[in-house]
């Protein structure tokens, strides 16, 4: 018998829910995909798919839409109230709403929510403020509007669970840190769980055996080193701040930068909550850094074709932190690594992105293919290294949602 999944991926500036027919244990069939964007910057857009055919595409709302509850409620109605989609007539036909966490703390599989769950989750908002408080609201949604379906929480932390004690350890106090549990977390991890399967596919490999330097650039960007299909190390750590600048992040600066920077950072932002504490110094480094306050925009396309000095400042300086970590995780690994793996919004996008790369890493063996890095995606993974280099180059088009669907349909105690 068929379920029907939600797959619901709350971004800080967009959310965005794929719906799965799936058999269980099988590999789940997408029939639509809704998305609101533009959370940060209205009005708020409305594209959605049905069976591969779009129906709309960042159609301006009517509705005023504030925040990720907001849209999420918008992206329901719109599936429900589609006559055309007959696999959703009414709420009750949704079995099963799979939900990206960012943060997870200590746990290192998905978890079906219960009452606990979601308290323990809700201690974990002040580690990364610009995404779980705005999901568990959605959770908390769901459990109101859909009280027949399960949810499941699918964290982003979790593939990294696997990283080393002497990797993932900082060098503090270990009873403070024990106590507060404060070590390397690292996030992107249901994308690097896509990639490393769909990679290890395309070498023709056992993805317990794949070797990876894996890049998710996007306006979150980080990088992980995967060891025998395992996360070994990743740029993320306590929270999404560290590793790679973003958008709006800063990621790794000297930590006591922040300190000169103003003289009210340890104070609580006027934008906390009762639910949420963010101070200045978190608010400057996750809101107010990154390449929006090098260039004033946070369109990495338009920063990336543009001659203006700050431009390419900021530019050059994502490429050199790149760089930096493809060339510490190819010591970790030993040099040996089955390709250099290019996914995310930019990642997969931006072709001079890649090509400034792979042009600082040549010493390590890596080369491109010009007209390949060029090409158009048009399938999963795609090779964009040149014939005859050493080391391989390739970009995946991750899907974040789909991985979560996958992984539920996969857990037959979800469907018991």
């Amino acid at each position: 018998m068929k379920k029907i999944i939600l797959s619901i991926n709350a971004g800080s500036s967009s959310v965005k829910i794929s719906v799965y027919s799936v058999d269980v244990g099988q590999r789940p069939v997408q029939v639509a995909e809704a998305t609101v964007s533009g959370l940060t910057a209205a009005p708020a857009t409305l594209t959605y798919v049905r069976a591969g055919k779009t129906v709309s595409k960042d159609k301006e709302l009517s509705t005023k839409v504030h925040s990720q509850r907001d849209a999420f409620d918008v992206l329901l109605s719109t599936l429900v109230a589609d006559h055309e989609l007959a696999q959703i007539s009414s709420d009750d036909e949704i079995d099963l709403v799979c939900h990206r966490i960012v943060h997870g703390g200590d746990y290192d599989k998905s978890q079906l929510i219960s009452d606990e769950t979601y308290e323990h989750l809700e201690k974990l908002n002040d580690l990364a403020p610009l995404h779980n408080a705005s999901s568990l609201a959605i959770v908390k949604a769901c459990l109101l509007k859909l009280p027949t379906a399960r949810n499941v929480a699918c964290f982003d932390s979790q593939f990294h669970a696997s990283i080393p004690e002497h990797i993932r350890t900082y060098p503090i106090n270990r009873d403070i840190a024990r106590k507060n549990h404060l070590r390397k977390y690292g996030f992107h991890g249901i994308s690097y769980a896509f990639i490393t399967r769909s990679t290890a596919e395309f070498l023709g490999k056992d993805p317990d055996k794949v070797n990876l330097i894996a890049l998710h650039l996007g306006s979150g960007a980080s990088a992980c080193a995967i060891k025998a299909g395992k996360s070994w190390d990743t740029s993320m750590g306590l929270t999404p701040l560290a590793g790679l600048p973003g958008a709006t992040r800063s990621g790794s600066v000297d930590p006591s930068l922040v300190f000169h920077y103003a003289s009210d950072v340890g104070k609580l932002s006027p934008s906390s909550t009762k639910e949420l504490h963010i101070s200045r110094a978190e608010e400057i480094l996750n809101k107010e850094s990154g390449w929006k306050a090098l260039t004033g925009t946070t369109n990495f396309g338009i920063i990336a074709n543009s001659d203006e000095p700050e431009m390419k400042l900021a530019f050059d300086l994502f490429v050199d932190r790149i760089c930096g970590f493809i060339g510490s995780y190819y010591v970790s690994l030993h040099g040996q690594v089955d390709a250099l793996v290019f996914a995310g919004g930019i990642g997969e996008k931006s072709d001079c992105l890649r090509h400034a790369v792979v042009d600082q890493v040549a010493c390590l063996g890596f080369d491109i293919d010009e007209t390949a890095n060029g090409a158009k995606m048009e399938k999963v993974v795609q090779d964009i290294g040149k014939a005859g280099a050493r080391q391989r180059v390739l970009v995946c088009s991750t899907d974040e949602q789909f991985e979560m669907a996958r992984s539920c349909s996969e857990d037959r105690e979800l469907w018991l």
